[in-house]
């Protein structure tokens, strides 16, 4: 009897757990807090997407809080997964960053609106 209490209330768990990442987290990889000496009372969501069948791989940074009066507008880039591989499958870690380091710049790139 006891056995079946933990099996029921693990699958009830999981249940709840799997809805919260259904509906909360969605495509997203990373979740940061806001950097230390940052003004910023939001921090970071980082998102993937690689649909089936498909070697476009999207890379999407956003604000944690969109709706915050710091947010940013979010950023992605879309690239096919090859121009990081060799022809014999390896990853060339050193493109694949220098992408993400661009991504990261963009984001945190200050607006070009008039002051």
């Amino acid at each position: 009897m006891f056995v079946a209490l933990l099996y029921l209330t693990y699958i009830l768990f999981n249940g709840i757990l799997q809805l919260i990442i259904h509906t909360k987290e969605k495509n997203a990889i990373l979740f940061t807090h806001p950097p230390a000496e940052s003004f910023s009372s939001t921090g970071l969501v980082v998102s993937s997407k690689l649909p089936r069948f498909s070697d476009m791989y999207t890379l999407t940074i956003a604000s944690a809080d969109p709706d915050s009066i710091s947010a940013k507008p979010q950023v992605e880039f879309t690239k096919s997964v090859t121009q990081w591989f060799t022809k014999d499958g390896v990853l060339v870690e050193g493109l694949f960053w220098k992408d993400v380091e661009g991504l990261v710049n963009e984001y945190t790139r200050e607006s070009k609106k008039s002051k």
